[in-house]
């Protein structure tokens, strides 16, 4: 791998450059691997068919398993999910920004790879400075799906990534060793009572507890 594509930047105050760098990588429908707060993710355009294709390819992932995306702030889900339920709204003021996604119903214009045909949307707000940086720069919401081969381990170092991503991705952000660990929480929102289709970071009592308030 060409060590130019490794990039470091500042995990608290992410350098501009860099950001800029990745952002217009990102805005060329290109692939960036970046950190968020556990584990390394892989960034594409989340509107845009062939760059959500490229990120299927990159991980080896099934058709069938559909992808998650970062935003900056709430406000982007009026344009990304059908409704937002009183349950939803309760594990966001609990635990936006961090390791929680909320799978909602897709709006139409969703890209049917992005969602795996499902026509259900799983969106999060990072709390990692790059991740955020990142997003806030590109104004449109980007994949988030961890940087590992299908059915591998999440990585928290650069060093642990397959080489089979760091040679198809077009810039990599090392931001150095991440918390590591579980990755997000995955709760299904569009049903009630919520499913938690993974546990990750937040745990099945701790949402339990913010829902029965």
């Amino acid at each position: 791998m060409m060590d130019k594509k490794i990039v470091s930047v500042d995990p608290v105050a992410p350098e501009p450059d860099c950001i800029v760098k990745a952002g217009k990588i990102l805005q060329k429908n290109g692939i960036v691997i970046f950190p968020a707060k556990c584990l390394y993710g892989i960034g594409a355009n989340a509107l845009d068919e062939m760059a959500i294709k490229k990120v299927f390819h990159l991980k080896q992932r099934p058709w069938n398993k559909p992808i998650l995306v970062l935003i900056p702030d709430r406000t982007w889900l009026a344009d990304l999910v059908v409704s937002i339920s009183r349950h939803a709204n309760k594990l966001m003021d609990a635990f936006w920004p961090g390791n929680i996604t909320l799978v909602f119903e897709a709006k139409t214009h969703i890209s049917k790879f992005l969602t795996a045909k499902t026509c259900k949307i799983g969106i999060r707000i990072p709390a990692h400075p790059v991740a955020k940086a990142l997003i806030k720069y590109v104004n449109f919401p980007i994949t988030g799906t961890s940087a590992n081969l299908s059915g591998e381990s999440g990585c928290y170092k650069i060093d642990q990534l397959s080489s089979a991503l760091t040679d198809q991705a077009d810039l990599v952000l090392d931001a150095g060793r991440l918390k590591g660990g579980m990755g997000s929480t995955i709760v299904d929102v569009t049903v009630s009572p919520v499913a938690i289709i993974r546990e990750g970071e937040i745990l099945t009592g701790q949402i339990n507890e913010i829902l029965k308030n």
